[in-house]
């Protein structure tokens, strides 16, 4: 038997370990480089996700401020054609009053000397009457043809028929001034009365002539007691101007629709109805209803959207609510709504402080 060779095989035993920790070595260092690599990789993906993350930010930021610019923008343009609409109004308005005011006064102010020269006129035919109480056949002869009886009583009567129309378009030519003070920009103590009798004035046409001529719309005002107010009046007459027209013209729609089916509601009396009044001692409230068409719940909602109009193109632009709604709410520091429900009409009340 041979002996063992220890030292050999210690030899290979250490050969071989190196063998295996070089092995080891190796595997260690492939396993750190697989381990930096999926770091790498990892950081990688967590970059690529946050410039992600970032550039979706940036780009919500942006279309953020591409939609404020827009609503920016649009509410720029309603302001500018509102303004431009009713600023001409204003001035074709006030150029109206201008041009009526001086023939009219030259009118009302030589009504009163040619009354009083028919009545000097009458006396004085009284006079030849008592003292020559048997005139000339052909003097009777034309009192009977011209009826002088008749004709003295009747004059009286033109005369005081001519007085009240003279004042009427006197009180007409006021209500054209005041309401042309659209322009105004000044804060100040107004009569919120006469700004809406002014605006029932110019609307006075349309009233009277609504739906075609089918009927006229009652006006019924409860004006409560009110103090001066402090507001900007020409914009308060144009908020007033804007619902009441779409009162008409919801009215208007009433009545054509009952017109058109030959329903029995025409024969309802169509209606506004203006109420003021002081509430909480330091609010004005204005209620402004009419008994038309009415709305259902999803149209009261954008009603003071701009360009929202539920109108025929060409007879609504959706701006008018949306600018009265700014002007109260802005403007005024006050309240906006509208209570509406199909087919019973709507109420638009206004709420700004008293001071």
């Amino acid at each position: 038997m041979e002996p063992i060779d220890y030292e050999k095989k210690l030899k290979e035993l250490e050969k071989n370990v190196r063998t295996l920790k070089k092995k080891l070595e190796r595997s260690e260092a492939d396993r750190q480089q697989l381990e930096n690599a999926s770091e790498v990789r990892e950081n990688i993906l967590k970059n690529v996700i946050s410039e992600l993350e970032e550039s979706q930010i940036a780009l919500k930021n942006r279309g953020d401020e591409l939609e404020e610019a827009l609503k920016n923008l649009k509410t720029l343009q309603m302001k500018l054609v509102e303004s431009e609409k009713m600023s001409a109004l204003g001035v074709m308005v006030a150029g109206i009053a201008h041009e009526i005011n001086n023939p009219v006064n030259f009118i009302y102010a030589n009504l009163n000397y040619a009354q009083q020269y028919f009545q000097d006129l009458l006396r004085l035919i009284l006079l030849y009457q008592q003292y020559y109480p048997e005139p000339d056949l052909a003097i009777k002869k034309e009192i009977k043809e011209i009826d002088l009886d008749f004709l003295q009583r009747d004059l009286e009567k033109i005369f005081q028929s001519m007085n009240v129309g003279a004042e009427r378009i006197t009180e007409i030519v006021k209500s054209l001034r005041t309401f042309s003070r659209l322009d105004e920009a000044e804060f100040k103590a107004v009569d919120i009365h006469q700004g809406i009798d002014s605006t029932l004035v110019i609307l006075n046409n349309r009233l009277k002539r609504a739906g075609g001529n089918i009927a006229e719309i009652k006006v019924s005002k409860n004006y409560g007691n009110l103090p001066l107010i402090n507001c900007y009046a020409g914009h308060m007459n144009q908020v007033f101007i804007n619902i009441l027209v779409n009162a008409i013209d919801s009215l208007e729609e009433a009545i054509l629709n009952a017109a058109k089916t030959d329903s029995q509601s025409i024969i309802q009396q169509p209606e506004i109805k203006i109420q003021t009044a002081v509430i909480q001692n330091n609010w004005l409230e204005i209620r402004i209803a009419d008994n038309g068409m009415g709305m259902d719940e999803k149209v009261r909602t954008k009603l003071f959207d701009p360009f929202f109009t539920t109108k025929q193109v060409g007879k609504g632009t959706g701006l008018g609510l949306a600018i009265s709604y700014q002007i109260i709410i802005d403007l005024h520091n006050g309240k906006l709504e509208c209570y509406s429900e199909p087919g019973k009409g709507a109420e638009f009340v206004i709420q700004i402080p008293t001071s």
